[in-house]
């Protein structure tokens, strides 16, 4: 089996806003701008055709990039789902007449962003506010305001348009990322503009739950997209983020490796579900053949084993009576230090887990400094086991976690009581 696509593909941590570097023609009469997101332009003799657009800060550069290549009008932007990062930058784009195309369910996940907005803000800052704050200080003001488009073309399952010797199929796929996303597909070239369809990173196991706070993914509907995908039979895929994918052979094992991972999760988390497991040993168990490996750099398979059963069971998993009460365990911590003889055994044990055990010394650590907030041999050793989880994390999400969370721990350590 020849060795998976992800493992010499770039990173999340490679992510970063556009410039007037990363822009390039990628086929003949297409042509990328990377950013956050992937910007495309198909340039046709009738017009362009834009294929999302950047959030609202980078849509300037990609849309000098574009009109460098060729300034016939935009007659089409096609939204390939409602995140910001799509659809942030249509505001630069949209002329008098242009057409924007989004999937029929376009509104509801854009209704859906804007209502949780504040607390995504605060739930996602830990992995993008430095770079955010780096950009407003080189711009010397706060990043444009981000385009909140209407489409004015809506489909759910099939869409198809001409424009000039470029015939468009797009192909809704609610299933994946988002209950809006679709593809673009060019049959007579054999090409797919993808988006994230798949995720941020092609070749990784989705995040079927994110930690920023969002709705739980169905697998087997991830799954059905896949299968979309695999029908096209693609010699290219455009994907949201870093380069094309060449090859229908390539293509088609990545995709069927994808789909099968998932589904291995899937069977497995029912299976322990069936079998009177609990979640935790479903999170610690499960893990994918050799056969099966994908990449875990975006999501992860423990956190997509408690997606799925949570996706099935709910929130309540029926350990305690204590679940179904508004009292959580921490109302009892400080009784917990006090009934020790208070935080500094408390903390002493925490410090012993610190490398071979991170977890437990985090739950210990956790014990003490709600009795002691300023506790230094706990705030020293939450920081050491952080730190042990730091060296351990390849994935975007829990080391930008970790390392705010260790931020956070120092700054509490050397700021005078």
């Amino acid at each position: 089996m020849p060795e998976p696509l992800w493992r010499s593909r770039p990173t999340a941590f490679e992510m970063r806003p556009a410039d007037r570097v990363r822009r390039r023609q990628v086929a003949d009469g297409i042509h990328l701008s990377e950013g956050y997101s992937n910007a495309y332009l198909i340039v046709t003799a009738a017009g362009r055709i834009v294929v999302n657009t950047g959030m609202g800060f980078e849509a300037p550069l990609h849309k000098e990039y574009f009109d460098a290549v060729d300034r016939g009008p935009v007659r089409y932007i096609v939204l390939t789902q409602g995140h910001v990062d799509h659809v942030g930058g249509v505001d630069c784009f949209r002329e008098p007449g242009t057409e924007i195309v989004a999937h029929a369910n376009n509104a509801a996940q854009q209704a859906y962003d804007a209502r949780l907005a504040p607390f995504r803000a605060r739930r996602s800052s830990f992995a993008f506010a430095e770079a955010f704050a780096r950009m407003a200080g080189d711009r010397g003001a706060p990043p444009p305001v981000q385009s909140r488009p209407t489409p004015t073309i809506t489909f759910e399952d099939r869409y198809n348009f001409t424009l000039g010797d470029a015939r468009v199929e797009l192909i809704g796929c609610p299933g994946a990322e988002t209950e809006d996303s679709l593809v673009v597909w060019l049959p007579a070239r054999g090409m797919c503009f993808t988006g994230n369809v798949f995720g941020a990173l092609f070749g990784h196991f989705p995040n079927l739950v994110t930690i920023r706070g969002d709705r739980h993914r169905d697998a087997l509907r991830y799954v059905a997209t896949l299968d979309r995908l695999i029908a096209l039979d693609a010699e290219t895929l455009l994907v949201g983020h870093f380069d094309p994918v060449h090859g229908r052979a390539v293509i088609r094992a990545e995709l069927a490796r994808m789909k099968d991972a998932v589904l291995y999760v899937h069977d497995a988390v029912v299976a322990a579900m069936n079998a009177g497991d609990d979640v935790w040993t479903a999170m610690r168990t499960i893990t994918l053949p050799p056969a099966l490996e994908v990449g875990q750099g975006y999501g992860k398979v423990a956190w997509s084993a408690r997606a799925i059963w949570e996706t099935y069971q709910g929130w309540f998993h029926g350990r305690s009576t204590t679940e179904l009460y508004a009292v959580p365990a921490t109302s009892v911590q400080a009784d917990l230090v006090r009934l020790a003889g208070g935080p500094d055994a408390i903390a002493a044990a925490a410090a012993t887990k610190a490398a071979a055990a991170p977890l437990e010394a985090l739950h210990l650590a956790e014990v003490a400094l709600a009795a002691a907030p300023r506790h230094a041999g706990a705030i020293a050793a939450s920081l050491a086991a952080h730190r042990t989880l730091l060296a351990a994390s390849v994935n975007f999400w829990e080391t930008r976690w970790l390392e705010n969370e260790i931020r956070k721990l120092e700054r509490l350590r050397d700021t005078p009581p």
